[in-house]
């Protein structure tokens, strides 16, 4: 195992997350280099004070944020809806669903936050954990339509736990988004979401040289995109 010096931190942007990891990932190359910084957890069968415990080797360390693959549940493989449920309570969803942007403005992903409330739904007592979950976009073939709505990978996520501390933390440092009203994959009492847009930084430019592979992952962003949730 490679050893690095004080202050090393595995420090992803959102871009890097879903166009060079979870896309490796799903594109089964690098898995065992993949594993030392993000293993493969199924996490709604893990109590979230546990999970900091499977983090990837590389970063044990981290008192901030963990990642972690995980696969489709069987039950949502079979058609049912996900059971986001652990034996002491529950991860719900937050807000609207936003899109995940390349550092050329493509849209390579969706980003859906959760809060794990204990107890029992719908009665549960929110908890300071938070977590981050984000789904690759299919990539077109030359022969799809540009109007057809994309569809996302639904086989494996990537998520980004961690625990809401009140204070700003390294990767809280982030330019502010643009609130941007499009329809997504999901809506409620027919409220259209607001979706957040990120301005691409500086830091975003990382990924682009990090894996030639990379960029073959990102679609152009349409008008007003419709997502294919099947």
């Amino acid at each position: 195992m490679a050893t690095f010096p004080p202050g090393f931190r595995f420090y992803p942007t959102e871009e890097e997350l879903v166009s060079f990891y979870l896309s490796h990932r799903l594109q089964g190359h690098g898995q065992a280099d993949l594993n030392r910084v993000i293993p493969v957890v199924d996490i709604y069968e893990i109590e979230p004070s546990q999970l900091p415990n499977y983090s990837g080797e590389l970063c044990k360390e981290d008192k901030e944020q963990w990642f972690f693959f995980v696969p489709m549940p069987e039950r949502e493989a079979r058609g049912g809806r996900t059971n986001r449920t652990t034996a002491s309570g529950y991860w719900k969803a937050t807000g609207s669903p936003s899109y995940v942007y390349s550092s050329n403005n493509k849209v390579i992903g969706v980003k859906k936050t959760m809060v794990y409330y204990r107890g029992k739904a719908p009665l549960g007592r929110k908890t300071r954990w938070k977590m981050n979950e984000y789904k690759a976009i299919e990539e077109q073939g030359a022969s799809t339509s540009s109007c057809a709505a994309p569809r996302l990978r639904h086989e494996m996520s990537v998520c980004r736990v961690y625990v809401i501390s009140g204070t700003f933390r390294a990767f809280d440092r982030r330019p502010l988004g643009t609130a941007i009203m499009e329809p997504v994959d999901e809506q409620q009492d027919g409220q259209e979401n607001i979706v957040t847009r990120t301005s691409p930084s500086p830091e975003h430019m990382i990924i682009e040289n990090a894996g030639a592979s990379s960029s073959q992952t990102m679609i152009h962003h349409p008008a007003a995109p419709l997502f294919r949730d099947e």
